[in-house]
């Protein structure tokens, strides 16, 4: 095969049941025992659950009344997102030892480029294990690492050999381990498109290799191009250290749905108050304004308008939302309330994209 594709050497960390260990780790009792974090009432959601409650079916965006029914004994704990912004940094601090090309995708997941590093190691597998020790050993919890050729093998490796483990997917084994992968391992491959793809006879990597790229056009629109190479294990994005945020927002789930606009203009001050918030410590202003609507039958609504502005004051904020709440009739009772902000000035043009090639570089160490 041609070498014409970067040669790079890419870990992605993925900490395991990261909210949940934070909590375990802070609450010593806590730890061996079936723990949620997140909201428990009738109306709660899951935002992480403990390995000792994943074996009981529990997973995070779970409602919490189900995950209760799963596992009668579950413990559910509140939710500290200062604490985890804290133990957060001091993970990513170790990731700066070994390189300086870090994306972070998360609080608990991030994109390292070690093909030339700090500590002048050309093993990537060992920078990963000695990544992972440090971790352990200076935070006190565990993480798994996958380590590839380019960023969608390496996220995929990391879930191979959770948790507390590494994969490393060497050049000469990309294709084979792509052919054999379940195609519900593939990252971007959804829940639905999944349901899809087996209705369409395709079961692994193997089977999505076959489809050409018209066929996957298709089927499955502008994703299908992105399959088409991937499984051919081609994917040139590159570890990009200061991500460009897109939007910010705040929402909030009711404890009882309201039904009228009037008792939900208290809801959407403070929504408002925190987006403003959010936007001042970022340094950051948008133009687009939306209002998410999620009702009591779970349907979800969204309503935008743009300004020829850009805004960060909360009272402009709040007023952009009220009008998008008046805009139409309700269609059901409301359960949640959300604003975003989007079109943000720090957005950049897009560059054109380079032409993809369809072959794959198998020579360099791991």
């Amino acid at each position: 095969m041609s070498a014409d594709l970067p040669t790079r050497k890419i870990i992605h960390v993925d900490m395991d049941a990261f909210y949940a260990s934070v909590e375990q780790m802070d609450h010593p009792e806590l730890k061996g025992k079936a723990i949620a974090v997140g909201g428990g009432g009738k109306r709660g959601v899951v935002s992480a659950a403990s390995y000792e409650a994943r074996k009981f079916g529990v997973k995070s965006a779970m409602a919490g009344s189900l995950a209760i029914k799963l596992c009668p004994h579950l413990i559910f704990v509140k939710t500290n997102f200062d604490r985890y912004r804290e133990i957060s940094q001091k993970i990513r601090k170790i990731f700066y030892d070994y390189t300086d090309l870090v994306e972070p995708l998360s609080l608990d997941e991030a994109y390292l480029d070690v093909t030339e590093n700090k500590k002048g190691n050309p093993s990537a597998s060992l920078i990963a294990k000695d990544i992972r020790a440090r971790i352990l050993n200076e935070v006190g919890l565990t993480a798994s690492a996958g380590i590839s050729i380019n960023k969608f093998i390496a996220k995929v490796a990391s879930d191979y050999n959770k948790p507390n483990g590494q994969k490393t997917v060497n050049p000469e084994e990309v294709l084979e381990f792509l052919e054999q992968l379940d195609i519900r391992k593939f990252y971007g491959v959804g829940k639905v498109t999944a349901e899809k793809m087996y209705q369409k006879g395709i079961f692994t990597g193997a089977d999505l290799k076959q489809k050409s790229l018209e066929y996957l056009d298709e089927n499955f629109g502008k994703s299908g191009r992105y399959y088409y190479y991937i499984v051919r294990g081609i994917h040139n994005s590159e570890v990009k250290p200061h991500r460009t945020r897109k939007s910010l927002a705040a929402e909030r789930t009711f404890s009882e749905n309201l039904s009228s606009e009037i008792f939900m203009l208290e809801k959407l001050t403070h929504i408002a108050e925190e987006v403003a918030r959010r936007l001042s410590k970022n340094k950051v202003a948008g133009k687009t304004i939306t209002l998410k609507i999620k009702y009591s039958d779970f349907t979800l609504q969204t309503r935008s308008k743009t300004l020829p502005y850009y805004i960060s004051d909360k009272s402009v904020i709040l007023e952009t939302a009220k009008d998008l709440l008046y805009q139409e009739k309700l269609n059901n009772s409301v359960r949640l309330l959300g604003i975003s902000l989007s079109n943000l000035n720090t957005e950049k043009k897009a560059t054109p994209k380079a032409k993809k090639s369809v072959s794959v570089q198998l020579k360099f160490g791991f």
